[in-house]
């Protein structure tokens, strides 16, 4: 793989970060603010609401630029607002910021998969975009972790600094490393066109209920261990890093099976295998022995979903893979927020041991989508643009 792929990685693992980082130091914000644990919530959801929104505005207003050099313009954006996060007095410029980091955090995961399928081979596209969704994951078993000691030591705002440090340096390191790779466009991204395509649209379908049927348990798996499991204190930590690091090593194994088998042919087969996982979890409840290893599987495939899915796309529908790719961004947010909203739903009707049924419910309808997909892309010019 090449190297700067990596350092792509790393980029996206910095605002990742940035992303899940508030829930961490959640408390320490809030009375370092003076406001309440609930309106500091609201730090992180509007960082999901804007990343989404913003994936496919980026694109747009990226397109007519040279790759390399829109990319180390949102690094410095973003390097920017963390500062500005840092810094601020209030809450309000805190929630600007926030919004700041966002756009800039979901430019940079645009780009990045971009720059990552064109530094590669043809055949390793799928494994370079599993290496930017490791990024991704890894600011969660990583970065989130840190993030807390850093606040422990130094206060909250000290993360926030850190970010824009590192940021910095990555910056700096990929304004000497990168290539020119991408050239200047002269049309615009048509997102008419993959919105006509049906397979496309499918695909697109496969990450929103995928992703939020693993929100419905995942958002709420602390309580579920729990309640479930019996398992407290220490135990559930040691869940979550086993969660952690299936989840990381799935973004690179997603695009493994998309290079080797075909992206059609794996776009169907990680839902597949998903939905087997979340129906073996309540099975496998009854001891932490047999529940955790169903637990990395499960974890495991839930990272897979973005890296074939993204291949499919670009794979499927060449003409309109930016499109797909920036819409496919929003698309994994979409199914976050929907996830969760469900299982927070589900929690207050029904027994907490219900949540990995529901959430099957939505893959086995992810499954369905790709089917369909893959059905789809088999027709002779379904993908024309």
């Amino acid at each position: 793989m090449d190297s700067r792929v990596l350092l792509l990685a790393l980029a996206t693992f910095v605002t990742g970060t940035a992303e899940n980082i508030v829930i961490g130091i959640l408390p320490q914000i809030a009375a370092g603010l003076g406001v309440s644990i609930g309106l500091a919530g609201q730090l992180t959801a509007v960082f999901s609401i804007t990343f989404a929104l913003a994936a496919p505005l980026a694109l747009l207003l990226t397109a007519r630029f040279e790759r390399k050099h829109a990319f180390v313009a949102a690094l410095a954006a973003f390097v920017l607002c963390s500062l500005l996060a840092a810094a601020s007095p209030g809450y309000g410029v805190l929630f600007v910021a926030r919004i700041g980091m966002a756009a800039a955090s979901a430019t940079i995961a645009l780009l990045a998969t971009m720059l990552a399928t064109e530094l590669v081979d043809e055949s390793m596209k799928g494994r370079a975009i599993g290496v930017i969704f490791m990024g991704m994951s890894g600011s969660m078993v990583l970065g989130v972790p840190v993030g807390m000691l850093i606040c422990s030591l130094a206060g909250w705002r000290s993360v926030f600094a850190a970010l824009a440090g590192l940021a910095l340096l990555v910056l700096f390191v990929c304004r000497r490393k990168l290539p020119e790779v991408g050239a200047r466009r002269q049309d615009t991204p048509d997102y008419w066109a993959h919105l006509r395509s049906a397979p496309l649209v499918s695909a697109q379908l496969v990450s929103i209920l995928m992703i939020s049927g693993h929100f419905v348990l995942f958002a709420y798996l602390s309580p579920y261990i729990a309640g479930v499991l019996g398992i407290a204190g220490m135990g559930i930590v040691f869940a979550f890093i086993a969660f952690g690091v299936a989840g990381v090593s799935g973004g690179y194994l997603g695009g493994l099976t998309a290079d080797k088998l075909t992206p059609r042919r794996a776009i169907v087969l990680v839902p597949a295998g998903y939905l087997t996982a979340l129906m073996l979890i309540p099975l496998a409840a009854g001891t932490a022995f047999s529940f955790f290893p169903i637990m990395m599987v499960w974890a495991c495939l839930s990272w897979m979903i973005s890296p074939a899915v993204q291949s499919f796309l670009i794979t499927s529908g060449p003409r309109t893979a930016e499109a797909g790719v920036s819409l496919n961004l929003s698309a994994m947010h979409i199914g976050v927020g929907l996830g969760t909203a469900l299982g927070g739903i589900a929690v207050e009707a029904v027994p907490i041991a219900y949540l990995p049924g529901i959430g099957a419910m939505l893959a086995a309808l992810a499954l369905m989508a790709a089917l369909l997909a893959y059905r789809g892309a088999a027709k002779p010019n379904v993908m024309a643009a």
